[in-house]
């Protein structure tokens, strides 16, 4: 199978990789559906494992947008790719922007975020002018915005304002520009995949914080482990601390500690070095890049839930609180958005690409 794939030609490689991730996904649906029509018929589980199946096949339904999405994108070519996630950043900004208080001053630093920064970033992107994209936002943006807010006459909570909206544009602009800029990237024997590397971002991201998420709330209520009575040495005592069930940041997220952490971590790191075959990457290169992506991508959802918190919201889309109309679509995607930048540049600085 392996060698049949290896004969194809690239397109059909990555058409090979699409058709494997839809069945994988009709197969896991449908076990998925029948399992809940099972329970509304003859219920056999608690009402906890219904929660969990609903919200297992939220996720799924999740899946399968994006990865519809990413077909699409694929498909269509790469400018079309550009422009999809260019709409997923717009549909993110606004979610951002609509849980950040905001004032009239601030009508002008929005309208060219909105329409003058997204676009011209992502156009940047599509016409491969690596050097300028990549400081665009951090450097010319970053001293634009409050230039444009001082010019409205409101100094009323103007650090505020403006510091709210220039993370909004660096997590839901700047990060995501990274995905489709991977389709950009070139490595000597390795024209015509670059939609591999997309996927082996998404999907190692994806394992990283599913993984995590799904250990920490099978992990029980925190602090029920026992303890031994008898005398413990330095490194038993600091093993204990680093795989606690204790939730790091109880404040920030009570399902977030270090044992899930790095659970998680390891399995979606190795699970990225198995498929090193559909990348440029050697396996020891491809975990390492794994790492890193995990790594920034776990922080950086932790760092949106400390965001959500802040608002005082459980999730940035409807599933609990209607607040905007893309039910909660930066809630799938800002592990992404953190970790694409990280991802890139490793990868462009690394192999040169």
């Amino acid at each position: 199978m392996y060698d049949y794939l290896r004969q194809l030609s690239p397109t059909h490689q990555v058409a090979a990789l699409f058709f494997i991730v839809f069945g994988l996904l009709f197969v896991v649906s449908v076990a998925a559906f029948l399992l809940s029509f099972r329970e509304r018929r003859n219920p056999v589980h608690d009402e906890r494992w219904q929660r969990e199946l609903a919200h297992f096949r939220k996720l799924l339904s999740t899946t399968w947008v994006m990865a519809v999405i990413f077909w699409i994108g694929w498909a269509l070519g790469e400018t079309v790719a550009t422009l999809l996630f260019a709409l997923i950043s717009f549909f993110a900004l606004r979610e951002f922007i609509t849980l950040s208080p905001t004032r009239r001053g601030d009508h002008r630093s929005l309208i060219l975020a909105f329409f003058i920064v997204l676009p011209l970033q992502f156009w940047l992107v599509a016409t491969a002018r690596f050097d300028l994209f990549t400081v665009f936002i951090p450097v010319y943006v970053f001293l634009a915005i409050p230039v444009v807010s001082a010019l409205a006459d409101d100094p009323n909570q103007f650090l505020e304002r403006n510091a709210k909206l220039q993370w909004g544009i660096m997590v839901c602009v700047y990060g995501m520009s990274h995905v489709p800029a991977l389709l950009l990237l070139s490595f000597p024997g390795y024209e015509g995949k670059s939609a591999f590397l997309v996927f082996f971002l998404v999907f190692v991201v994806q394992t990283c914080v599913l993984v995590q998420h799904l250990i920490a709330r099978r992990s029980g209520a925190p602090g029920t482990a026992t303890q031994e009575d008898s005398p413990r040495g330095p490194m038993q005592r600091a093993g204990d601390w680093l795989f606690r069930d204790e939730p790091v940041a109880p404040h920030v997220s009570q399902s977030f500690n270090w044992r899930s952490w790095a659970i998680g971590m390891a399995i979606a790191s190795v699970v990225g070095a198995l498929f090193s075959f559909i990348t440029p990457f050697r396996f020891e290169q491809a975990l390492a890049v794994s790492l890193l992506a995990c790594v920034a991508g776990s922080m950086g959802h932790l760092v949106m839930k400390a965001l959500k918190r802040d608002r005082g919201i459980p999730s940035w889309g409807r599933r609990e609180v209607g607040v905007t109309g893309a039910n909660g679509l930066l809630d799938r995607v800002d592990a992404l958005c953190f970790a694409a930048p990280v991802f890139f540049h490793s990868v462009r600085w690394y192999f040169g690409a």
